[in-house]
């Protein structure tokens, strides 16, 4: 393992656009040669960290860079969310987009200058990563080296955990990725389950997400989705901004038949969202959206032969009732006809054992597993 001379000063919190940029562009240098690792959208990055983004308008962050004769080797942030301190009543904070040499003092150095900082803000916990939050990516991916994630899910180097493990951080909690191949046979079992259902509910209905009623169905989603993740572990509601800021840069991805909602009475009860693995497609274009990029975008995303089930919330009151079944049911349906190959389930917390079940009766198969990591300060 190469060990670099590093003077104390070398770690700084970044404070100009240069150094914003060197902090967006570092995770390039650490995967150059790394087959499995997909460059995210330059113009993404930005936006995370821009001013237009909701989620800085109730957290707080700073950006570090630690450096050798002006190489970067490595970057974290630290993150206080002030909606988690208030939801969960913990004076907990995060550090999160964690990218460094393979080299422990500069891992070393820069959890020193995330946690320093949280300390100094008041917290008690730090906790992680978090890019920025759990409602963004987040965990490292602890299983599954051998194949590159899907999208808006993590990858890393192996030593990252290494790194954390030496530092003292320890597992707060692991989260579960399922991949399925899709069947006719996952089709036959949920037709039999759903017509038992639908005589059941009579006035439970499910339909694909309707592009041209965008503003309704968001509401209907908008409505489902507090309320139906607010016990899950980590939840953090998201602001009535942040959903709309997060639909409309998810509109253009959107493929309405494997997106559905479900109804009960006329009221919202649930939706399932899911998307095609845009990510093959971002490994062909290296970051950059130009009018390359565009060509090389319309052309690839032709050929992507997996989905992502990103989230699936039901209100509480309208669980057990099988809402989930005609969920998943039309899904796959569109699934299928859409020509999509496979399905990943994620994520998935290691102890929501209902929702690994399900993954697992529509044929998915733990493939992936992610950690995040926590220590009192």
């Amino acid at each position: 393992m190469k060990n670099y001379k590093m003077p104390e000063k070398e770690v700084f919190p970044v404070k100009n656009k240069k150094e914003l940029n060197e902090f967006i562009k570092f995770p390039f240098q650490v995967y150059r040669n790394d087959p499995h690792w997909i460059p995210p959208l330059l113009s993404e990055q930005k936006f995370i960290f821009s001013n237009k983004n909701p989620f800085w308008e109730h957290a707080e962050r700073t950006l570090f860079l630690v450096k050798e004769e002006k190489k970067v080797l490595g970057r974290i942030a630290a993150t206080i969310d002030s909606s988690h301190i208030n939801f969960h009543q913990e004076k907990c904070g995060f550090f999160g987009f964690f990218e460094c040499v393979e080299d422990y003092p500069v891992a070393e150095r820069l959890l020193n200058a995330a946690r320093d900082w949280l300390k100094e803000k008041g917290m008690e916990i730090m906790r992680g990563p978090m890019n920025p939050s759990m409602n963004e990516e987040c965990g490292f991916l602890i299983e599954g080296f051998d194949s590159s994630p899907t999208l808006m899910m993590t990858y890393n180097p192996p030593y990252y955990l290494e790194f954390m493990e030496r530092y003292g951080l320890q597992k707060a909690k692991d989260l579960f990725a399922y991949l399925a191949p899709v069947t006719g046979e996952q089709l036959e079992r949920l037709n039999r389950l759903a017509e038992m259902v639908k005589k059941r509910e009579p006035n439970l209905s499910v339909h694909a997400g309707d592009l041209k009623n965008f503003r309704q169905e968001l509401e209907n989603i908008k409505r489902v989705y507090n309320s139906a993740w607010s016990e899950n572990w980590g939840f953090v509601p998201l602001t009535d901004k942040e959903i709309e800021v997060m639909a409309e840069k998810l509109k253009p991805l959107i493929v309405p038949e494997i997106i559905q909602i479900a109804l009960l009475d006329g009221k919202p009860a649930g939706f399932l969202m899911a998307f095609p693995d845009y990510n093959q497609v971002l490994k062909k274009i290296n970051g950059k959206l130009n009018l390359i990029g565009v060509i090389k975008f319309l052309w690839f995303k032709r050929k992507i032969n997996t989905v992502r089930l990103m989230t699936m919330g039901i209100c509480p009151e309208y669980r057990k009732r099988g809402v989930d079944v005609l969920l998943y049911l039309e899904s796959l349906k569109g699934t299928q006809k859409k020509g999509y190959k496979f399905a990943e389930y994620s994520w998935v917390l290691e102890d929501n054992l209902l929702t690994q079940r399900a993954a697992e009766m529509m044929g998915g198969k733990l493939y992936k597993k992610y950690r995040i990591y926590e220590m009192s300060i």
